[in-house]
C-alpha cells in the first residue's frame, strides 16, 4: 500500500474520529429522510419499512460499510379524502397538476418509529438502536408542521485483533486501548430532535442528532477516547410537475459536524408518474466530495427499490478510493390507499 492510500486509510480509521465514529453518509437520503430527522416519524398513511446496504470506497481495505433498518407508522391519522381513488383518479397522473389542486394534507396525528444502524470501518464499528416519536400538526388544509424526538443507545466496538501494528517485535501499548486483545465495547446514550414543515409540494426541515456529546473510554482513567459529537442537518426541497407525467424534485441538505467544515449535498430527482425515477447528486466538502447517479423503480404499491453509484470528484481520489454502491429497499405496509410512492417525503 503506497503513501497516498495510507493517508486515506489514516483519515478513515486512525486520525479521524469524525470519519470513523460519526453518523454515516447516505446518498439516497431523499428516499428516507427519517434516517436523519425524527420529525418524519409517521408522516405517511402506511407503515414505512426500509432496508439499506452501503459499500463505500471499495478499493480501500476496511472502508465503511453501513446497513440499516428503519420502520415508522402513523397513529390516529385520518385523511380528508376517504377513498383510494381520491388520490389517484383513473387515467390521470397522480402527481400532476390536478392532484396538486385537489389534494389536502391530513389532520393532527402522532407517529412512532424505530431505527437500527450497523456502521463498520476497519477495526471500528458502531451499532445503534433508537426509538422515535413525532407530533404532526396541520397548520392549513395543505401544510403541516411536525416535531420529532429520538432516543436510543449506541455501542462502539474496537476489534483490537484486526489492528495492523506494522513491523514491531512486540505488541505495542496504545494509550487509547491498552494491551487488551479481542473486542472492546462501550455504550453511550443517543438523543435527537427534529422539525419538518411540509406539504405535498415542498418540505423544509432541521434536525440535530447526538445532541449530548459523549466520550467513550476503553482504558480506565485514560484521557484518550472516541468522541461522539452533535450532528446538525438542514434540508429543503420542492416538487415541480412537468409535462408528460414527469415530475422534477430538487432538494438540498446542509450538514455540519464540529469541528469539520460544513458539507452541502445537492440532489436532483426526476420521477415518471409513479413508476420509476432517476437522478443525480453532488456532495461538496473539502476532503471527500463527489458525484452520484441514482435510479429506482416502484415495483408495486408495497415494494420499491433504489440504487446509487458514487464516485469521487477528482480522478486521483477515485483511483485510490474506488466507488460506492448503495441500495435501498422499501416496503409500504398497510397501504390502504395503494400509493406507489410517498406523498409527503420523496
Amino acid at each position: 500500500m503506497n503513501k497516498f492510500k495510507l493517508m486515506i486509510v489514516g483519515m478513515l480509521v486512525l486520525g479521524g474520529n469524525v470519519f470513523a465514529q460519526q453518523k454515516p453518509y447516505y446518498t439516497q437520503y431523499i428516499l428516507n429522510n427519517y434516517i436523519l430527522n425524527p420529525a418524519l416519524t409517521g408522516i405517511e398513511n402506511y407503515t414505512d419499512l426500509k432496508l439499506s446496504y452501503r459499500d463505500q470506497w471499495t478499493n480501500i481495505p476496511g472502508a465503511p460499510q453501513t446497513m440499516y433498518m428503519t420502520v415508522h407508522a402513523p397513529i390516529g391519522k385520518a385523511d380528508y379524502k376517504t377513498t383510494p381513488t381520491s388520490f389517484e383518479p383513473s387515467g390521470e397522473n397522480s402527481v400532476g397538476n390536478d392532484w396538486y389542486e385537489e389534494n389536502v394534507t391530513s389532520p393532527t396525528h402522532h407517529g412512532v418509529g424505530l431505527s437500527i444502524i450497523n456502521d463498520k470501518t476497519g477495526y471500528l464499528s458502531r451499532f445503534s438502536v433508537a426509538a422515535s416519536y413525532a407530533y404532526h400538526k396541520g397548520l392549513s388544509p395543505k401544510t403541516t408542521l411536525s416535531l420529532g424526538f429520538q432516543a436510543g443507545l449506541s455501542s462502539v466496538t474496537v476489534d483490537r485483533s484486526k489492528i495492523d501494528w506494522g513491523n514491531t517485535s512486540m505488541d505495542p501499548n496504545d494509550p487509547a486501548i491498552g494491551y487488551a486483545t479481542g473486542e472492546l465495547k462501550k455504550s453511550v446514550p443517543e438523543l435527537g430532535v427534529g422539525l419538518w414543515f411540509y406539504s405535498q409540494d415542498f418540505f423544509v426541515g432541521a434536525s440535530m442528532l447526538n445532541i449530548v456529546p459523549a466520550k467513550t473510554r476503553f482504558v480506565k482513567d485514560s484521557k484518550y477516547g472516541t468522541y461522539l459529537v452533535p450532528h446538525t442537518f438542514v434540508s429543503g426541497g420542492v416538487r415541480v410537475p412537468m409535462s408528460s407525467g414527469l415530475t422534477f424534485l430538487p432538494s438540498v441538505l446542509v450538514q455540519w459536524i464540529n469541528p469539520e467544515p460544513v458539507q452541502v449535498h445537492a440532489n436532483m430527482k426526476f420521477q415518471y408518474e409513479n413508476k420509476l425515477w432517476f437522478g443525480a447528486s453532488y456532495r461538496h466538502t473539502d476532503k471527500l466530495g463527489g458525484f452520484a447517479a441514482m435510479a429506482g423503480v416502484n415495483i408495486s404499491n408495497t415494494l420499491n427499490i433504489g440504487y446509487s453509484y458514487d464516485f469521487a470528484s477528482t480522478s486521483r481520489l477515485r483511483n485510490y478510493q474506488g466507488n460506492t454502491h448503495e441500495i435501498v429497499v422499501g416496503f409500504l405496509l398497510g397501504n390502504s390507499f395503494r400509493f406507489k410512492c410517498p406523498t409527503c417525503h420523496w
